[in-house]
């Protein structure tokens, strides 16, 4: 029972930044792991199909109408969004590496944790 009070207070404590800081630093996390036991090309899909899907769904997100962040601020994440779609690609076809995509991820994740105070 204490387990599902503790589940329930989360849920209500968990803000979308917060949500996004976690889900970002977990699938980075995973990218990290990936490449650090040396996979490279194809064999980095399971991991990178999880970031290009988060990124897709803030890309999203960000083109649907009614969306409240500034306009200049949309644009960018709909950018990346593009950019990251289009660089896993070359990553699972082993054109590059996946070292870019952690950067971008890791930059987005300190922005996220400046922003919610759970940050350096």
């Amino acid at each position: 029972m204490s387990l599902n009070a503790y589940q329930r207070v989360q849920q209500i404590a968990a803000t979308p930044r917060r949500n996004e800081y976690r889900l970002m630093s977990q699938i980075t996390g995973e990218m990290i792991a990936a490449r650090d036991a040396g996979l490279s090309g194809a064999q980095l899909a399971p991991a990178l199909h999880r970031n290009r899907v988060a990124w897709s769904t803030f890309s999203s997100m960000c083109a649907a109408q009614g969306n409240q962040l500034p306009d200049d601020l949309r644009a960018r994440i709909i950018s990346i969004g593009l950019w990251v779609d289009k660089y896993t690609s070359e990553v699972i076809t082993g054109h590059d590496t996946i070292d870019d995509l952690i950067v971008v991820n890791r930059a987005i994740i300190e922005g996220l944790a400046n922003e919610n105070g759970t940050g350096n």
